[in-house]
């Protein structure tokens, strides 16, 4: 492979050593190698996983450092297993969603109806997937003191130890203990085992096959990554022990790999239908409540972490649990997935990383525009739609693309999603997309059949720019 360091070509595909597939130029590997090297040294991970992909497909992945002390001769690459830690609440509100599209419980349902008796049970799952509860962080019997993790039945039973800290919606306060609960709903309402339900309903479809509930099944080739703590004066990495967390596995649970992560991330950008609706995963990843008030940087939605950066909207979670520190997050709309795996307690930032391995990937090798094709004809319904209109002093853009009417404000940024509109009686249509999702625009026609005049959102829009006492 060509030296860039060194003033070579840069030119050349470097692919992923572990995979066949994909590749990235040479220098967009040096430079997510940088990103790499710099986290892992900086943070004094003993070792770490980086991985870039698109569509779920990976392009780029490296190991840095060793994934067990002892052996340092054991392959540590993107067919590495970590702990995924709360990466794992992703699966459970997936299933949870999913439930919800059945028809099987509904998002403001109190949790009481659906485990009769539960303490808190006043509580929605709504609240409880937004981290909106008000709940706790913990279980009340101090899990992390003594690291015994109670089972799914003493768990719940103790559930009344628990203190509700803050009012419902009025505060973003993370709670491990809900996803515990979510848990236990999942398995009341699916048969059985939450987990099962995550390995039917996600992992067979998406033939996530490194990705399961810890510890490592019989015969698995690769041995879970080594778990470390790095203390502070010293250099000398302490073991950190493997955790059976039993009422805790769908808060933490999981394990898996950068490739398989790579799919998942795939996956959140465009879900597959079997799994999901696209339409919920958007419901998803909308941000619900500010992770951080004082910034706007991080928000979370129905199960998922949202974090901007450069005006930019990345969807996914991080993760910690003892020796394993992970981040998974995805520009959706780009398709670009960036993860990072570690495997010590005291690892830097995993959602930063993951991040910045993303963006370097869409700042330096951007995903493909589509290539523009030209539509066949104009609806006659909307020949004399398109064009310029005015409401409130500014104009609008109303046009056809492939038969679909859409509209944009000509002041807005060029590449922000226009409104899309779909016909639900004569001259009326409903907003599925964009601006005013879910309001009506109704055609107003002269009597030879032009359009003159429309309401959107109820408001009136002409042809010229006219103050609201025109009438």
């Amino acid at each position: 492979m060509t030296d860039i360091s060194a003033g070579g070509p840069t030119s050349e595909i470097m692919t992923c050593p572990s995979c066949a597939q994909g590749g990235v130029l040479a220098a967009t590997a040096h430079r997510l190698e940088l990103v790499a090297r710099r986290a892992q040294r900086k943070g004094r991970v003993p070792g770490l996983v980086a991985a870039v992909g698109r569509g779920g497909q990976m392009l780029w992945s490296r190991g840095v450092g060793v994934v067990d002390i002892d052996n340092p001769d054991i392959p540590l690459d993107c067919d590495t297993p970590f702990i995924i830690a709360s990466n794992t609440k992703t699966f459970v509100a997936v299933v949870v969603m999913a439930l919800r599209d059945e028809g099987r419980l509904k998002l403001d349902d109190r949790i009481e109806e659906h485990l009769p008796g539960t303490a808190h049970g006043a509580l929605t799952i709504r609240s409880m997937l937004t981290h909106l509860s008000g709940m706790q962080r913990e279980d009340a019997t101090g899990v992390w003191d003594d690291m015994h993790f109670p089972d799914e039945a003493t768990f719940m039973a103790g559930l009344g130890k628990a203190e509700q800290i803050h009012t419902p919606y009025t505060h973003w306060h993370y709670s491990n203990l809900c996803y515990a609960v979510l848990g236990e709903l999942i398995a009341r309402l699916d048969g059985g085992n939450w987990f099962h339900s995550v390995q039917r309903r996600i992992l067979d479809p998406l033939e996530m096959r490194s990705t399961y509930l810890g510890p490592p099944p019989a015969g698995a080739p690769r041995a879970l990554a080594g778990t470390y703590f790095v203390p502070p004066c010293s250099d000398v990495p302490l073991p950190e022990p493997v955790i059976g967390s039993g009422a805790y596995d769908a808060v933490g649970g999981m394990v898996s790999t950068a490739r398989d992560m790579t799919r998942w991330g795939g996956f959140i950008a465009d879900p597959v239908a079997q799994v999901l609706s696209p339409d919920t995963m958007e419901e998803m990843c909308t941000p619900t409540a500010f992770a951080d008030p004082r910034r706007f940087r991080a928000a979370h939605g129905l199960g998922f972490m949202v974090l901007r950066q450069n005006d930019e909207l990345w969807v996914g979670h991080t993760g910690g649990m003892p020796g394993s520190i992970t981040g998974v997050f995805t520009h959706r709309s780009s398709a670009t997935t960036g993860s990072v795996f570690m495997n010590a307690s005291n690892a830097p930032s995993p959602g930063a990383i993951a991040v910045e391995l993303g963006a370097t990937l869409r700042e330096h090798e951007p995903e493909l525009p589509a290539v523009w094709e030209p539509g066949r004809s104009v609806p006659e319904e909307f020949a004399t739609v398109i064009g310029r209109w005015f409401s409130e002093g500014q104009e609008h853009i109303f046009s056809v693309r492939h038969g679909e009417l859409q509209a944009r404000l000509e002041a807005d940024d060029p590449d922000a999603p226009p409104s899309t509109f779909t016909r639900v009686g004569d001259d009326v249509y409903r907003t599925v997309s964009g601006r005013e999702r879910g309001e009506l625009l109704q055609l107003h026609r002269d009597s030879a059949g032009v359009v003159q005049r429309m309401h959107w959102a109820t408001y009136p829009f002409t042809r010229e720019p006219l103050p609201f006492t025109s009438g």
